[in-house]
This record gives structure tokens, C-alpha cells and sequence, in this order.
């Protein structure tokens, strides 16, 4: 066991307006297994490569460990699987290595085939068990579910949950809940490190936001009592003292300036320390408040449409030259339903989408689709998203204002609208592709893996829209907790439904 210990950590890019992180200070031990959470573009894998060495920065990061980064570059990836495992962790045994393997639920002849023939799912299982046969390693890995269906996530978060000391980034909460220990939370003001898995992190952030909500409006009505009382006393003590103007009055006598004028000093006095009770008030409400996430409500516009049934499939079989990639599929989606679509990697589901969206398939079998049904499709690849926003804009004909406010409460700041979507990350890119679809009117949505790369508050919020406007949908996403939410009905394509 050993501590990292961060104090005052403070860095920014070249060129930037603002830093990433300013002032921060926390510790880790090594021991733990940390969740690591935080908005697209909060800075969670700047911080990663901080930790290892990659930028300068101001503050210490002080540590006794070595750190290692996944995922990371393979020189030869034509070389043989145990080969290049051996090669990554000299110190292991070919037992060890099989073990590892064995733990991650992966056919023992992965380990006899060239490194790049395996799925990118078996790719993340081979690294990570290359990166823990290696001793003495604090693991940092980044994003390991990119790649992986629902059983390879259930498969590598047990066998992280047998392990001890890394950090993981992920936007999975079913899958930090599954395998860590402690959570490293990015927040709008701070990082900090909380004991619990993300459920307990999250149930703590809640609780502590409905407080400071609470304390803040306590404040407000103390802050508008005390300058009310404030601005009375004043008021008084002015008008005390204006009697001491005054001259000799034949009924009353002679006015007793110094008591008049110790009245309005005391009313004065009064009053300084009612100001002084406000300024402690006024203070205590500017350090509250500040992980506040200021959420709005997403929006949708699904259209009804004229007939129950949107689309049939009757017995398709969908192929890729010799292969064929799913088989005898009947599937009906009816008005309001959310039908989501499981199975492990490589059997169709995307196919499947493309097909019904109207892409030209090689397929079997028939496929009901009216004419007139309007489809909003979400593709799963990014890569495609090149050029300035106004063009993507003009290219689907998007209403500039309304879908800059949809990329601005999924957290995209303005200051990116006018650069170019090459230099965005992929989870932002992924947000634009949602974005648009979100300012569609449709009366079927299909979205593939639309949370790929996306962070967990956004994830929360697509799930609130889902469930307030009730669209017609169909959908492909690996993240348990989501599906089981917006479902109404999960599909999977080797039969069984629920």
C-alpha cells in the first residue's frame, strides 16, 4: 500500500482561456479500486496522463508507485497472442497468462491467434490482462467498456472486482458498481475522492445538493430579513439624529441632545452589526452551491403516427459476402414502444438497424416499412463528423438556435460552435450526432450505441427525455442500467424476450 498524494495541482493547454484543474487537492491509495467520473471533456484523462508525466503543470503530484495507461499502442499486432502477452509481462508464467485469460471469459485459442484478428472486445481483455501480470503497476484505465457487448462488461468487471489498485474511467454505472471501491469525482469546483461505489458517490451527491438547495434559500430569506432590519435601523438613526437640530420648544423644553444622540449611535450600531450578520450570511451562500449541475430539460418531438404497427420484420437473415451476421428474425414495433436489441458483438444488431432505416442489405426475408414513416437514425460510428457545425447544420437542415441549445445542455460550451468537429472528443462528437436527432421530428427513432463515449449526468439526462416525451423507438446500448430504464421491451436476437 502507498499513498499519491496531489496538492495544489493547477494546469491548462497552451492557449487556453482557462485551466483544466485550479488548486486541487486530494489523496489516493493504492489499494483502492477508484471509479474515476466526471463530464465529456471535464478533464479525466488529462488527468491520466498527468499522472503519468506526460505535461507539465504546477502543484506536485508526490507517488511511490509506477503508473500504467490503458489502452495503449501494440507495435506488432500481427504478432501471436501469447507471444506479445509474454512480451508485455516477461515475469509471468504461461499458467499465469492462462489463468488471466481464463478469468476474462475468453476462449483459451485467442491466446494461438494473431493479436489483430481479435474483436476489439477481446483486444481490451488481452491488454488488461498483460497490464495486471505486471507487479508494482497503479493501473489507469481509461474507458475499457468502449468496446465491449453486456456480457463482456459483466465478465470484465468481475474479474476488476478480484483485483486491487487501479483507476477506471467509465460512464457505465452498472459497471463501476460492479468493481469499485472508492469514486474520484470531477465536479464543476473540485475533485474529491469519496469511499462507495458510483451508487453510494451519486446518492451522496444528491443528498448534498438537496441541502445546499435547502441551506441557500434559508440564506435568501435570512439575507432579505437583515437588509430590510439593516436599512430600518438606518433609517431610524438618521431621523433620531435630525432631532438634535432642533431648537427649544416652549411645551416641551429643552431637547437632550446627548441622549438623542447616544439613541441614534446605538441604533447605528445596531445596525453595523446587523450588516456584519449579513456579509457572514452573504459568504456563507457564495461557498454553497457550487457542483450544482444546472440540468435543463432536454426536448424531443416524436410525431404519432397513423397506424399501430411502424415496422415487421418477417424471417430476415442479413449477410456480409459469405457470412451471415444474424438469422430468422421476426420482429414487429408497435406505437410508444422502446425496443431494445441484445445479443454479444458481430451478430447484426446494427444490421438490423440499417435495414430498417432503408440501407441496402443483403438480406432475406421481408421487411414492412410505410412509405410515409419518417426515421431519425443515430449511427454508432462518429468518425464520419468532419468540417464546421454550420455546414452539419445546413447539410440536415437544423434550426441553428434550437439545436445549439441541445448541444449546450449536454454540456458543449460555446466556445467550440466554431471550430472544427475533427478537434472535438468523441463523446462530444457523439453528442452532436444525438443533438440532431433530438431537433428531428420522427415518428421512429433508431439509435445505435448512443451512449458510446457519452458521460453519466448526460446519460441521465437522454434518460429523463425518454421517459417524458415516450417516443417510438428502437435501440442497441450496452449500458445495463440505461436499457433497464427506457425498455419497455428488451429483444434478444438468439430468441428470448422480456
Amino acid at each position: 500500500m502507498s499513498i499519491v498524494q496531489v496538492s495544489n495541482l493547477s494546469f491548462g493547454y497552451e492557449g487556453s482561456y482557462q485551466n483544466v484543474f485550479e488548486n486541487v487537492s486530494f489523496q489516493m491509495d493504492t489499494d483502492w479500486n477508484l471509479g474515476f467520473v466526471g463530464r465529456n471533456g471535464g478533464g479525466k484523462t488529462t488527468f491520466l496522463n498527468l499522472l503519468m508525466g506526460k505535461y507539465a503543470f504546477q502543484g506536485r503530484i508526490s507517488a511511490s508507485t509506477q503508473f500504467e495507461y490503458f489502452p495503449f499502442l501494440i507495435e506488432n499486432p500481427e504478432s501471436n497472442t501469447r507471444a506479445l502477452i509474454a512480451g508485455l509481462s516477461p515475469a509471468a508464467a504461461n499458467w499465469q497468462i492462462e489463468k488471466e485469460v481464463s478469468l476474462l471469459k475468453l476462449e483459451a485459442d485467442v491466446l494461438e491467434r494473431p493479436f489483430a484478428t481479435l474483436s476489439g472486445g477481446e483486444r481490451t481483455k488481452v491488454l488488461l490482462a498483460s497490464l495486471f501480470l505486471r507487479e508494482n503497476r497503479f493501473l489507469l484505465i481509461d474507458e475499457p467498456t468502449n468496446h465491449l457487448d453486456l456480457e463482456g462488461r459483466k465478465a470484465v468487471s468481475a474479474y476488476l472486482n478480484a483485483k486491487n489498485g487501479f483507476i477506471v474511467v467509465s460512464h457505465d454505472r452498472s459497471f463501476l458498481d460492479a468493481c469499485v471501491d472508492h469514486t474520484l469525482s470531477i465536479n464543476k469546483a473540485n475533485m474529491e475522492v469519496q469511499k462507495g461505489n458510483f451508487s453510494s458517490w451519486w446518492q451522496n451527491k444528491v443528498l448534498q445538493d438537496q441541502f445546499e438547495l435547502h441551506e441557500d434559500e434559508k440564506l435568501r430569506q435570512e439575507l432579505r430579513r437583515l437588509s430590510i432590519a439593516s436599512k430600518r435601523n438606518a433609517s431610524w438613526s438618521n431621523q433620531v439624529e435630525k432631532t438634535k437640530q432642533k431648537r427649544f420648544n416652549k411645551s416641551d423644553g429643552m431637547i437632550d441632545k446627548g441622549a438623542i444622540g447616544h439613541k441614534a449611535a446605538k441604533m447605528m450600531a445596531r445596525s453595523k452589526a446587523i450588516e456584519t450578520r449579513r456579509a457572514a450570511q452573504l459568504d456563507a451562500k457564495n461557498k454553497l452551491l457550487k457542483n450544482l449541475e444546472d440540468e435543463e430539460k432536454l426536448k424531443l418531438f416524436p410525431l404519432d403516427f397513423h397506424s399501430s404497427t411502424l415496422v415487421e420484420l418477417d424471417d430476415v437473415s442479413i449477410r456480409y459476402g459469405e457470412k451471415t451476421v444474424c438469422e430468422s428474425i421476426s420482429l414487429r414495433v408497435e406505437a410508444g414502444e422502446r425496443v431494445a436489441l441484445q445479443v454479444r458483438n458481430g451478430s447484426g444488431k446494427s444490421s438490423l438497424l440499417k435495414l430498417i432505416n432503408g440501407e441496402m442489405m443483403d438480406y432475406t426475408g421481408n421487411i414492412y416499412r410505410n412509405l410515409q414513416l419518417i426515421i431519425s437514425y443515430v449511427p454508432q460510428e462518429t468518425s464520419g463528423l468532419m468540417g464546421s457545425l454550420n455546414l452539419y447544420m445546413e447539410t440536415h437542415q437544423l434550426n441553428e438556435k434550437q439545436f445549439k441549445i441541445v448541444l449546450s445542455q449536454l454540456e458543449i460550451p460555446h466556445t467550440q460552435f466554431n471550430l472544427p468537429m475533427e478537434s472535438f472528443s468523441l463523446g462530444q462528437k457523439k453528442k452532436i450526432i444525438l443533438a440532431r436527432s433530438m431537433c428531428e421530428k420522427a415518428h421512429l427513432y433508431l439509435w445505435d450505441e448512443p451512449l458510446n463515449y457519452i458521460d453519466i449526468d448526460s446519460r441521465m439526462q437522454i434518460e429523463a427525455l425518454l421517459l417524458d416525451y415516450q417516443p417510438t423507438m428502437v435501440f442497441v446500448e450496452h449500458d445495463q442500467a440505461f436499457t433497464e430504464k427506457v425498455a419497455t421491451r428488451i429483444i434478444n436476437l438468439n430468441g428470448a424476450q422480456s
